[in-house]
């Protein structure tokens, strides 16, 4: 009976998806995401009216303003996010700037991370999914689908700072490598890189605990994973961004959000100068939720009890993608339309299945 659900799901999933499909322009695709990272930021750079509250400064508000400030908005973006808003904006578009019209939401009604997440990665929302320790998700999700098309077949994987990932992609059932928090896979070991940032991982300080792991140990699997074994299909989602809002650390937060920047450019050099990948790579750059906006003391948090919230934002640069820049003309998007656009550049017809 076992044998005969499962196979019954596999054709489920394929004839859904367009079996046997052999349009696909063999496009490698990259999505990078950082965790409750505001648009407020990535459009507007330093907010002052945050960083003039004491609890929030943790003694740092001279050097921060000095670093990420500016004396336009244009300014202090650039200086926060110097790649985003020189390479990005030149070459790719850039989606959320709500003050220009540009508006992007979660559809998802709980503006948190695990429906988030499962919403940008399944392309649709599944409101059984109510909370971060939920089971193994039972939609099928992009990369899996990708794992059953030859060119992308045992060549996808995912990196993750927050350890809810293997049941956010259900790696059991996905039957591709899931690295996430201080966990990393088993069969990645086997590399001797890969085993001493595991070790590091594993004896080092954790702030944020056992659950995740510092943006560093992800940035550095991930690129050494993306050097040595070229997938054709990658997933990174860096999470400090997150942890030090909720903590009300301003200062480290747009450290954080730096440091995401720095690591888009990383990525997009290799992608960008290496054969197997120039010309041929597919970026997706999101997060999985806002944050408070409207009541500057709610910056720290999100769901639904902070309205503004599901506010969130989009980047695309690669193969296909229009140089639109920061979009400027009225729009309405939501985030489980998001993957669907990927799917549209590397000419596959991806949609989710939701599996018992």
């Amino acid at each position: 009976m076992g044998k005969h659900f499962i196979l019954f799901g596999f054709l489920a999933i394929m004839l859904s998806n367009g079996f046997g499909q052999s349009a696909s322009q063999n496009k490698k695709v990259i999505v990078i995401t950082t965790d409750g990272l505001r648009w407020e930021e990535v459009f507007k750079g330093l907010d002052t009216s945050i960083l003039k509250y004491k609890p929030f400064q943790h003694g740092d508000s001279v050097e921060t303003a000095s670093k990420f400030g500016g004396l336009t908005n244009e300014d202090s973006r650039k200086k926060l996010m110097p790649f985003f808003w020189s390479i990005i904006s030149e070459k790719g578009e850039i989606h959320g700037n709500r003050t220009k019209g540009s508006k992007v939401d979660n559809s998802n009604p709980y503006w948190f991370s695990y429906p988030g997440y499962s919403e940008i990665l399944t392309g649709q929302v599944d409101t059984a999914i109510n909370s971060n320790d939920y089971k193994a998700n039972p939609n099928t999700n992009f990369f899996e689908y990708l794992n059953t098309l030859p060119f992308y077949k045992n060549k996808v994987a995912a990196f993750g700072a927050w350890d809810a990932f293997k049941r956010i992609l259900n790696e059991k059932r996905a039957g591709f490598p899931v690295s996430n928090g201080n966990q990393m896979d088993s069969s990645l070991l086997k590399d001797p890189q890969m085993k001493f940032l595991s070790s590091i991982m594993s004896e080092t300080y954790q702030p944020f605990g056992k659950d995740e792991t510092l943006d560093v140990f992800t940035k550095y699997q991930t690129m050494h994973y993306l050097k040595t074994k070229k997938p054709n299909a990658l997933y990174v989602s860096m999470g400090e961004t997150d942890e030090l809002a909720h903590a009300g650390n301003y200062p480290e937060y747009l450290k954080a959000v730096n440091r995401f920047d720095a690591l888009l450019k990383e990525i997009y050099d290799f992608t960008n100068t290496d054969p197997d990948y120039k010309g041929k790579t597919v970026i997706l750059i999101t997060t999985d939720h806002g944050r408070g906006d409207l009541n500057k003391m709610q910056w720290t948090s999100h769901g639904t009890r902070i309205n503004d919230s599901h506010q969130i934002w989009y980047a695309m640069i690669g193969a296909g993608v229009d140089h639109l820049g920061e979009v400027s003309i009225s729009e309405q998007v939501y985030q489980k339309e998001l993957i669907h656009k990927v799917a549209k550049l590397i000419n596959v017809n991806f949609n989710s299945v939701k599996l018992k």
